[in-house]
């Protein structure tokens, strides 16, 4: 059975967590540097808010979620029409090299093209080597450099 990509839904907590406590210990955001707990109740809320901007899709191959990503549509002050930021990007270890990382990419690409975005974008870490050989054949690096002052 092929992998479906698909908008998250809400009895897609259980198997959406890990997912996501995975993503975000893969960028050392774990025990001592854990995501508040909070965070991560507000991030699924957010999916199922009308007024949120935030969604996520999962990847599902025979009732198991194998990724999940969540993306963000914004303005710009580059483009007239909303642009669409790739947040978070996750799979688990055994559906890497599979193109379910390349498919959920795609879910977010259509989705983006069906609100009208000019764009999609995303950003990852240098040392995300196994990450950034996907991307690079999926996208252009436009060569910015992220720079964060925390508030």
């Amino acid at each position: 059975m092929p992998v479906t990509i698909r908008p998250v839904a809400r009895e897609d907590f259980d198997q959406w967590l890990p997912l996501w406590l995975g993503y975000n210990a893969f960028y050392d955001r774990e025990g001592e540097t854990a995501l508040d707990p909070a965070i991560t109740q507000a991030t699924w809320s957010r999916f199922f808010d009308g007024y949120e901007p935030v969604f996520g899709l999962v990847a599902e191959e025979n009732g198991t979620l194998l990724g999940m990503t969540n993306y963000i549509f914004h303005r710009s002050t580059t483009l007239l029409g909303p642009t669409c930021y790739l947040q978070d990007l996750f799979t688990t270890p055994a559906a890497r090299g599979k193109g379910v990382g390349r498919a959920l990419i795609q879910g977010v690409h259509d989705r983006a093209r069906e609100a009208g975005c000019g764009r999609v974008y995303w950003q990852t870490h240098t040392t995300n080597a196994a990450g950034r050989l996907l991307y690079d054949k999926v996208a252009q690096h436009m060569g910015f450099i992220v720079y964060t002052k925390p508030i």
